[in-house]
């Protein structure tokens, strides 16, 4: 909700930058998200100015500075601790590649300089030294009606910069806004191919942290972007998953993500989790069948994230989450299962997976309650495990590769790996084993068992 007294706080640093410029003849004003945050009563941190002043006059005024985008107009201002980004007022230009414009045109005309940005709520400007609010195109209207409306033709503004129209997503989900029509209607979900996938990623992540994204991501396929981007998530739309289910692919993976909370890695996870249905779709019988749904999309969903340029880190860890969220954790699951299991996932993602598999439960036509009780069984299952500190890994063993091979008399080689591997196999069924004494004699038994013999490279 809009502020009742339309004010904003501003930080010194931004002040005196804003105070200094109009000192020496030239305006000054606050424009963009910190406005915006500021009247829904957010707090700001990117503060940024707009100023009739060129960049070489800005390099002049300020002692320190930092030209980040001067062939843009935009001057980086060192005050104190604080960065402030200062930018000439520009005019708009042609944008032939849907990126950026194909020249610069500086402007002392405010109102020229806000008609170039995207949506009208991120088009007011203030100046904090006589508390002035400048809104030509009625944006603090649209943050009362809770509207995302393009500056101007949406069409031309979304040709301008293709990510434009990812923003609009983002920000309705971000802001809880609603996209106003005729916004929605200038969308060309063919222009994407002109944005790099690093900033494609960057507005997708936004999305992804967003608290309530089911409209959202449903806006993204119904709008057509989804099909450009990650065309195999827009194909489970339409896949019937059968009588459990209330949605279809899609819809059930829409919940599924909404229900997770909202860390990059299980989000991505949970959106992408059943993104192989449409290849391993099968009927019989029986009903409808996705075997080994779960194995293929941890591939495809790997491949999904490193088309987006995300890092190994979170492509293996979505991959993990995706290939072991059809384990069942039962009551009844012995506890050699799930110490496996524990080994296979790492302690690090176990909870994360149960996680993912709660949401994914969720997503489907079972009581609530009754998901929250399998739910909390499982926790109880996995802490018990976790409360018995039984060895789950390798570096869990009481024994370790230098106690082989001064116990055996053996010699460093990669047939260490396979004994301590073989080890943690029994201790992982036998937890009682995992004693110096216990590990010794059984790799003994291990070397005899394979006609391995000590003192040679192994």
């Amino acid at each position: 909700m809009l502020r009742k007294k339309a004010s904003v706080t501003v930080p010194e640093p931004v002040l005196v930058v804003c105070r200094t410029l109009q000192e020496h003849g030239f305006q000054a004003y606050i424009v963009g998200g910190a406005v915006r945050d500021a009247l829904l009563g957010k707090e700001a941190t990117d503060w940024d100015v707009t100023t009739d002043a060129l960049p070489d006059q800005i390099e002049r005024i300020f002692a320190k500075t930092i030209p980040t985008g001067r062939q843009f107009g935009t001057i980086s201002v060192v005050t104190g601790e604080q960065i402030v980004e200062v930018t000439t007022m520009r005019k708009d230009a042609h944008y032939s590649d849907g990126r950026r414009p194909d020249y610069v045109e500086f402007t002392s005309d405010l109102k020229a300089d806000l008609s170039r940005r995207d949506f009208t709520i991120n088009a007011i400007a203030y100046d904090p030294l006589r508390e002035v609010f400048h809104d030509p195109f009625a944006g603090m209207r649209d943050l009362r009606r809770r509207i995302l409306r393009t500056v101007g033709e949406s069409r031309e503004r979304f040709s301008e910069d293709a990510l434009r129209m990812l923003r609009l997503i983002r920000f309705s989900a971000v802001l809880g806004f609603k996209p106003e029509k005729r916004t929605l209607l200038g969308i060309q979900p063919h222009l994407i191919v002109n944005v790099a996938n690093e900033r494609i990623k960057e507005e997708l992540n936004k999305l992804l942290a967003a608290d309530a994204i089911v409209q959202s991501l449903q806006l993204f396929y119904t709008c057509g972007l989804m099909e450009q981007i990650i065309p195999e998530l827009a194909q489970t739309a339409g896949i019937n998953q059968g009588s459990n289910h209330a949605w279809d692919v899609l819809g059930h993976s829409i919940i599924t993500c909404q229900a997770v909370r909202p860390k990059l890695h299980l989000r991505w996870a949970a959106l992408l989790h059943d993104v192989a249905k449409p290849q391993t779709f099968s009927k019989d019988e029986k009903g409808i069948h996705f075997y080994n749904h779960d194995q293929l999309g941890a591939e495809i969903a790997q491949q999904i994230l490193k088309r987006l340029t995300y890092s190994n880190k979170l492509q293996n860890k979505v991959g993990l989450l995706i290939r072991y969220h059809m384990y069942q954790i039962h009551p009844d699951s012995s506890d050699k299962a799930l110490r496996r299991l524990i080994n296979r996932v790492g302690v690090e993602n176990i909870y994360d997976l149960i996680e993912l598999r709660k949401a994914d439960i969720l997503g489907m036509k079972h009581n609530p309650q009754q998901v929250l009780s399998y739910y909390q069984m499982m926790l109880k299952r996995i802490e018990e495990i976790l409360a018995a500190d039984s060895a789950l890994s390798v570096k869990d063993l009481a024994v370790t590769g230098t106690d082989l091979i001064y116990e055996l008399n053996l010699k460093p080689g990669p047939m260490i790996g396979k004994i301590l591997n073989f080890l943690l196999d029994q201790v992982l069924d036998q937890p009682e084993l995992n004693t110096k004494a216990d590990l010794i004699t059984l790799a003994s038994s291990y070397l005899i068992d394979n006609q391995l013999t000590t003192d040679a490279e192994l």
